[in-house]
């Protein structure tokens, strides 16, 4: 037997978040996002929002509430968790595992769509052929490295807490690719989902499996409910619109 149930748990609102928003809204070429990656902050929204999933966590029953939690390295991440953690009936520190981490955009990072047209048109025609769920930009991660990254990950878990039920903080790509190899969805399904209902910040997916092996269930996906009832503002900042393979 396996794990038996994922909480999947965006991070809050960052900074960088806002500033790619505000990079496509303006049509500009670069993300004001001096920061690398991994260090990036949370907003002050995106603190109200990991305090909202912590009196969320806190009104679970025990049967619901997670035996461990693991996050992603990245700070917006960990920080999340550490805001969403504290002061729960159990203890819960999570541990970071690097399988978590948001996808690698190598040198498109900090690029928008416009200025991957703009600056490296040969690689946008690349993206163009190729799809979105195997391109893979020079030094970086295409969907399906992210996906190949998490099945390692799932088969740890599986070993390490056997019938479980574990909380996840992590990035959009992740959740989303979490749920194509959990569901045992197929590219087209996967992308179909990021397009139409893109996961948001702070928001929770849960997938489970009874008996703890085969195929998961989708019980919840992308739920905001925690955060609009504590007036914490629903932020969606989805990034890259080119999610259709084309």
């Amino acid at each position: 037997m396996g794990v038996r149930e994922l909480i999947l748990v965006r991070h809050g609102e960052s900074t960088a978040n806002v500033a790619a928003t505000e990079a496509e809204r303006t049509g500009a070429d670069r993300v004001d996002a001096p920061l690398r990656d991994a260090d990036v902050p949370l907003t002050e929204t995106g603190r109200r929002q990991a305090e909202a999933l912590a009196v969320w966590l806190r009104a679970l029953p025990d049967a619901a509430f997670p035996e461990a939690a693991l996050c992603s390295p990245y700070l917006r991440a960990r920080d999340t968790a550490s805001i969403a953690v504290s002061g729960q009936r159990e203890t819960l520190a999570p541990r970071p595992d690097e399988r978590l981490r948001d996808r690698e955009l190598g040198i498109l990072d900090t690029y928008t769509h416009r200025g991957v047209v703009s600056h490296f048109p040969r690689e946008d025609a690349r993206r163009t052929r190729l799809g979105k769920f195997y391109y893979r930009p020079p030094g970086g991660e295409s969907w399906a490295d992210v996906a190949f990254r998490l099945r390692s990950l799932l088969a740890d878990l599986d070993r390490e807490f056997e019938g479980g039920r574990l909380l996840l903080f992590t990035h959009d790509a992740v959740i989303e690719n979490l749920r194509y190899l959990c569901e045992r969805l197929d590219e087209r399904q996967l992308l179909e989902i990021a397009r139409t209902d893109p996961v948001v910040n702070a928001s929770v997916t849960v997938l489970k499996r009874p008996n703890g092996i085969g195929p998961w269930s989708l019980v919840v996906h992308n739920s905001v409910e925690h955060l609009r009832d504590l007036g914490a503002p629903v932020t969606a900042h989805t990034g890259d619109p080119d999610v259709e393979p084309r």
